[in-house]
């Protein structure tokens, strides 16, 4: 796993070998410790050069081991020994450094990096921090304050920003083990006491306890509840204000403390579930590896409003020739500013000239009849998407893949429309569609598995995380959603405010809870469609205390802030007040408690005290509930489905790892427990009643969840 060479007369060549990205396994932590002890006895070896194979440096620890037990050399006395030794070492970075990784470089005495490669620490992402020294080397070579800007968000840094920072010594273009060799053999015979930065202290900073305590502020309202990254602020300021020796035993301690966390597994659970959802399957039993995606030169973008323009953004940036269709006159000139705008901003941050080459615009259908794909992107109405795929049916070349962004309308009905239905797919993209990661790919009754793979295929090519689920009314994600924010709704008639609804929800990780989401997507959106379901307009008589339809219960709150023009951020007033149209910061609105105490009169409700707890478990057992029912019915192919829709479209917290990985760490039995309590206070709200899978799996022994399937698959099949 790490092969020793001696090139050049006097220098070892070191080369990590695991592939794909030579991560530090066990097999490999020995092969190092073997390689280098061997280098730095042998007499005819001057200076050391590690490297890794096939251009990549090295990833970082292995994920897979951190699960069981640790074996091999412990990384820590591994990295000193290399550090400490008489003879000059050189990390020779190439592709990444990661992690693990980094911190190998770190402790060499010399680092040359290749121009494209990219060096992080990125720990803080699986609930952890880099404990291999890296808390302690990296501020006592770069400073205090950019080593925490690294350490706390784990940003990937470029070669260039390496140099600039003093994170490595050199950057080549050229061959980087090559010119590393070189620099190994000028610096041999050289003291090292200066390069080795267990010797250094970090550089000074003015008001120490004063930084960090504003690092610290920040931190927390950017971790949302999150430890690691806490927890990485309290080991950098160790390194500032102790000795080394000190500071590594505080590193440790903290490790400790997260490495088995509920945050920790969650984070890692993410990490995984992440890579595990790309290989989708199909009832078929067809699957990502043994069908061949169609390949993609051009594709055709139906309807150029906000989502059209953030799909034609997000084609173009993946190299996708687009023909961008729109048929107002005033819309089309509008959205090829906004698309430039949005290229343009994407191309100065990676300075590259923006691809508008890429972009044809067209007033009307016809220029989409030599395209490979079309995606049709008008705003969400049956009527209107079937006229259009009927449509396209007609000027399409044959075989072309008809995909359609709907956020909840049946993909079947759509397919119906259309001259080759197993050519229909539903790709459900996010707002704002060039920046939001998850994609839903809505597989059809009739969708075939080429069209399936081809969308999915296109989701990773434009960098989203792509997740194939069943044709149902809202999929998987707006499907639960709907029942999370009606539990928000019923929350205010019983005595809570919307302030407290939205502080327990972001106090628990989301970056804002229902109702300033709602105001900043517009209360008028839901509006639209719950008239569409014929859910409004009903006037209640004042003697029903809730408002029940055919035996489930309505709260009417949204759509009667609607009919006073209350249309959120947009119109300055929605659930929360704002300074003005279009502004950005929600107050409580005094008009709206007073609305909120007239209603409750009105209808003989008495305001309660509602706990927060109470809050969360309403509103995220509600959600989780439908969650279980989706996986019943097969809609999506397993938990991490569900919880990679909800962690990268609907901002759950990835500490808390997705909607499903979370019930099993409260605990199925409680979620049951709880959900059978709130059923029978709330018998008018049917799905608050526990899902019959989740009966399952509690009688089942409440397995973990990477054990779920065979649970499911077996209810299923008696259903």
């Amino acid at each position: 796993m790490a092969a020793l060479a001696l090139v050049k007369g006097s220098v070892a060549l070191i080369t990590l070998k695991n592939p794909p990205v030579n991560a530090l396994s066990a097999a490999v932590r020995e092969g190092i410790v073997y390689t280098v002890t061997r280098a730095l006895d042998d007499p005819k070896v001057k200076s050391v050069v590690i490297c890794g194979q096939n251009g990549k440096f090295c990833g970082g620890a292995d994920v897979k081991e951190f699960s069981g037990t640790m074996t091999g050399p412990p990384m820590v006395p591994m990295f000193h020994a290399i550090e400490a030794g008489d003879k000059p070492v050189v990390a020779a970075i190439e592709g990444i450094a990661f992690g693990g990784g980094l911190e190998l470089a770190l402790c060499c005495h010399y680092r040359i990096a290749q121009s494209k490669a990219l060096v992080a620490l990125p720990e803080v992402t699986l609930g952890l921090l880099p404990a291999a020294c890296g808390s302690q080397r990296l501020p006592r070579l770069i400073g205090v304050l950019a080593a925490l800007d690294i350490i706390t968000t784990g940003r990937h840094v470029t070669a260039a920003e390496a140099l600039q920072l003093g994170i490595v010594d050199q950057v080549i273009e050229d061959d980087t083990v090559a010119e590393a060799v070189k620099f190994a053999q000028s610096v041999e015979g050289k003291s090292l006491d200066d390069r080795r930065l267990c010797n250094r202290q970090c550089p000074p900073l003015p008001d120490l306890d004063a930084v960090f305590e504003r690092v610290m502020q920040q931190v927390r309202k950017r971790a949302r509840g999150a430890k690691a990254p806490v927890a990485c602020v309290q080991a950098v300021k160790g390194a500032a204000i102790l000795p080394y020796a000190e500071g590594l035993k505080l590193e440790q301690e903290l490790m400790a403390t997260l490495f088995r966390s509920d945050q920790a597994r969650a984070l890692q659970y993410c990490f995984f579930a992440e890579r595990h959802v790309g290989r989708w399957s199909l009832p078929s039993g067809a699957s990502w590896d043994t069908v061949k995606p169609r390949p993609i030169h051009k594709a055709a973008v139906i309807g150029l409003g906000t989502m059209g323009r953030g799909i034609t953004a997000a084609l173009v940036q993946a190299g996708v020739s687009v023909v961008a269709v729109e048929t107002q006159e005033q819309q089309l000139a509008e959205a090829k500013l906004a698309v430039s705008g949005m290229l343009e901003r994407w191309a100065k941050k990676r300075r590259v000239s923006p691809p508008l080459a890429l972009i044809h615009y067209s007033p009307d259908l016809q220029g989409v009849a030599d395209v490979d794909l079309v995606i049709e992107a008008v705003f969400e109405d049956m009527a209107v998407k079937e006229n259009i795929f009927r449509q396209l049916s007609v000027v399409c070349k044959p075989g072309t893949l008809l995909f359609s962004n709907t956020s909840s309308l049946d993909v079947n009905r759509l397919a119906s429309c259309a001259r080759n239905p197993e050519l229909v797919v539903g790709m459900h993209f996010f707002a704002p569609a060039h920046i939001m990661r998850l994609l839903e790919v809505v597989c059809g009754p009739r969708s075939s598995p080429e069209a399936v793979a081809t969308a999915m295929h296109l989701g990773k090519r434009m960098g989203k995380v792509s997740v194939a689920v069943g044709n149902c009314p809202g999929f998987v994600g707006n499907r639960m959603l709907v029942h999370y924010m009606e539990q928000a709704g019923f929350l205010l008639e019983e005595g809570a405010s919307p302030e407290q609804v939205d502080s327990a929800l972001e106090e628990f990780g989301f970056p804002m809870g229902p109702f300033k989401m709602s105001d900043l997507s517009g209360t008028d959106v839901g509006w639209k469609i719950r008239k569409e379901a014929g859910l409004t307009g009903l006037r209640f008589p004042p003697w029903q205390p809730k408002r029940v339809r055919q035996g489930r219960r309505y709260s009417p709150l949204a759509d009667l802030i609607c009919e006073q023009g209350r249309f959120g951020q947009k119109t300055g007033r929605g659930w929360y007040q704002y300074d003005k149209p279009g502004g950005r910061e929600a107050r409580p609105d005094p008009w709206l408690q007073t609305f909120l105490e007239e209603y409750r009169a009105e209808h003989s409700l008495v305001a309660r005290h509602i706990s927060q707890k109470e809050v969360l478990e309403r509103c995220l057992y509600a959600l989780i509930n439908e969650g279980f029912c989706i996986l019943e019915e097969g809609i999506a192919a397993g938990p991490q489905e569900i919880d990679m829709i909800y962690v990268f479209g609907y901002g759950w917290p990835r500490h808390h790892g997705g909607p499903m990985f979370y019930a099993s760490t409260v605990g199925l039995a409680s979620v049951l427990e709880r959900l059978e309590d709130y059923h029978h206070a709330h018998h008018d709200v049917p799905y608050l009643e526990p899902s019959r899978l989740l009966r399952r799996l509690v009688a089942s022994g409440c397995p973990p969840i990477h054990k779920w399937a065979e649970v499911i698959k077996k209810h299923q099949s008696q259903l």
